[in-house]
């Protein structure tokens, strides 16, 4: 397990070769869920990441001090509220290693857009992501359904605060 006190994260453009990258990732069961197509299906259908624009507008990668891929974020824009998305590198989830990633993302949007207010949804059975999520000082606003590429599921919003000690 890596020591999240000495991790220092920074977070930088994705850059296309980031994306084929992440393209690769395979999540294990029921995370699998989370896992991307194909790069080149995504840069066929320009989807996400796959859409150059959006790439340079909305995702980016967080580096550790040895410049290692940790993972990605998207900041999407809503009026008055920076809406993130994140995902963690497949072998580094479960280490103890949530806080500091999504600390660093947060640091990010409050430094995009410094008078937005900061959410996320997490599907409502992830309760791996929600620990991180209150542990880094988000709070559950609201739960409701939305479609997915399976169906109807349930989300919650949940909406930064602050930090937690």
């Amino acid at each position: 397990m890596k020591n999240e006190a000495s991790l220092i994260l920074h977070v930088v453009p994705m850059q296309e070769e980031h994306a084929e990258l992440i393209c690769g990732w395979k999540y294990a069961p029921p995370y699998n869920i989370y896992s991307w197509l194909p790069w080149e299906q995504m840069k066929a259908l320009e989807v996400e990441f796959g859409d150059a624009h959006l790439r340079q507008q909305q995702y980016a990668i967080i580096l550790d001090q040895h410049d290692q891929v940790y993972g990605f974020a998207q900041y999407f824009p809503l009026q008055h509220v920076t809406r993130i998305g994140l995902g963690m590198r497949p072998d580094l989830c479960g280490q103890g290693l949530g806080k500091a990633f999504v600390t660093a993302i947060v640091q990010e949007a409050i430094r995009r857009n410094p008078s937005n207010e900061i959410d996320l949804e997490v599907l409502t059975w992830n309760t791996r992501a929600i620990q991180v999520y209150l542990k880094s000082g988000f709070v559950i606003q609201d739960t409701y359904e939305r479609q997915t590429p399976d169906g109807l599921k349930p989300f919650h919003c949940m909406v930064y605060e602050g930090p937690r000690e």
